[in-house]
């Protein structure tokens, strides 16, 4: 112990206060655990306030804007649509980040968790020391559940810098640029190229596989592929990025296709190929916690690690990085600690990619069924055939169920369409309960919603479709 430090005892440590953290944190207090949060930077974590929340924000101000300039409905005009992306920036931060920010201050401190400002790392198997700027002080505990995170990976060749950005650096210029590069054509990709497209930057991907979206089913990926066409999103496929290079008021960035070398200069790069977990700087090789060549942390089925009071959920652990993955193991890791019985099931995992359209996914592809040993039923509905879909002027989109042909039971679906990152949740409940085909066909659906889709998808593969 350094001199002069106090060593104070604490009850359950939660370490990092993003999606999985405070939620960890505030279950465990509502069952009853003295508990301490340590985070070093953002209550709330990456996602609410440099990540899911604010992207989304953007994305919605960028469909405004389109929809402004481009409306859908004879009858229905606008004139002088002006756009002031420091306006839109000051609202993304004050309005929506803000809020939601002091909420969670407020639900901590309604359920009488404390917040400790700091640097975390372990000291032995029962302490833990927090580093801030006055200092640091050391803690024994009683059980710790580690929820540190991820950030971006930086590749070869493009240091994060002024014009080179990961995500947070890209959500927070005060600048509209006029040309972007995007590194990567995944999730997040995807979507920040879709916001500055629609805001009128031309953009281009630079993407290593033969498409992007490569998670997603390829049919669906196609009409998100038609709307960057339309807003004349270039995607460079099976290309390698070698550089960036700084210039006065830009970047040049090298890149190959096919060994052919090419350059293009832009105002910014985007680097979003991937992320690494936040497992480095723990000390966990102190403590013997057992990982994984990548530092993901080896967890059961409780998200209990190698040390039997020690736990870990998010993206520190594997499985898909989303933020309500974390939300779902915080409160398994929280409910383990306090002694009831429980497990992680990963049946129906849902993902979504805040495209135009939107994509969404849950279950088992076709293919992960046929593996598996089902003999799979694909079942597809168009947007097309919905009435609320045409009402809105959003016909682009599809409905696609995945099935067990014997006993109908639902394995899996995706979805491309507008609201698809509502209605995926009712596939995912079919899953998780065992439902089938006929159960969907039969379930009510209120007219005219879109949710209408999946019961039209549903009598499809009974062979009883009604508006297709």
């Amino acid at each position: 112990m350094v001199v002069g430090d106090f060593e104070s005892s604490l009850g359950t440590v939660v370490i990092g206060a993003g999606p999985g953290g405070y939620v960890a944190a505030i279950r465990a207090a509502q069952l009853g655990k003295k508990v301490t949060l340590i985070e070093k930077e953002y209550v709330g974590g990456t996602c609410l306030n440099v990540g899911c929340i604010p992207s989304k924000a953007l994305i919605e101000a960028s469909h405004a804007y389109q929809e402004m300039l481009q409306p859908k409905f004879r009858g229905v005009q606008a004139a002088n649509v002006n756009l002031d992306f420091s306006e839109i920036q000051k609202w993304k931060n004050e309005e929506v980040v803000t809020k939601l920010t002091d909420g969670v201050r407020f639900l901590l401190k309604k359920n009488k968790v404390d917040v400790i400002e700091g640097t975390g790392y372990f000291m032995d198997e029962s302490r833990i020391r927090v580093m801030h700027e006055f200092g640091g002080e050391t803690y024994t505990f009683d059980e710790v559940i580690i929820a540190t995170g991820s950030t971006p990976i930086e590749i070869p060749g493009f240091k994060f810098g002024k014009r080179v950005l990961d995500s947070t650096g890209l959500l927070n210029i005060s600048e509209l640029p006029k040309k972007l590069v995007v590194i990567g054509g995944g999730y997040i990709g995807s979507e920040l190229a879709g916001v500055f497209a629609n805001l009128g930057t031309e953009v281009t991907i630079i993407e290593g596989q033969s498409r992007i979206l490569p998670n997603f089913d390829k049919k669906l990926v196609s009409l998100v592929e038609a709307n960057f066409k339309k807003h004349h999103v270039t995607i460079e496929a099976n290309a390698k990025a070698n550089s960036a290079i700084a210039t006065d008021d830009g970047v040049v960035v090298t890149y190959s296709v096919d060994n052919q070398e090419k350059t293009i200069e832009c105002d910014y790069v985007l680097v979003s190929v991937g992320r690494k977990p936040n497992t480095s700087e723990l000390g966990l090789e102190r403590i013997g916690i057992d990982t994984y060549e990548n530092g993901l942390i080896k967890v059961d089925d409780k998200c209990q690690t190698s040390l039997e009071n020690v736990y870990a959920i998010g993206d520190i652990v594997p499985g898909l990085a989303l933020a309500h993955k974390a939300t779902y193991e915080a409160k398994v890791a929280a409910e383990s600690i306090a002694g009831l019985d429980v497990t992680v099931d990963y049946r129906a995992m849902p993902a979504v990619c805040f495209t135009t359209p939107e994509l969404a996914a849950t279950g088992l592809t076709k293919d992960e069924a046929v593996e598996l040993g089902h003999d799979t039923k694909v079942s597809e509905f168009p947007y097309l055939g919905n009435g609320r879909a045409l009402s809105m002027g959003k016909t682009e989109g599809l409905i696609q169920l995945i099935s067990d042909k014997e006993t109908g039971m639902i394995l899996g679906g995706q979805i491309a369409g507008v609201n698809a990152s509502d209605i995926i949740t009712e596939i995912t409940l079919a899953i998780e309960t065992g439902s089938t085909l006929e159960d969907l066909a039969l379930t009510v659906h209120p007219h005219p919603t879109i949710s209408e889709a999946i019961m039209e998808a549903a009598e499809v593969g009974l062979g009883l479709p009604i508006h297709i």
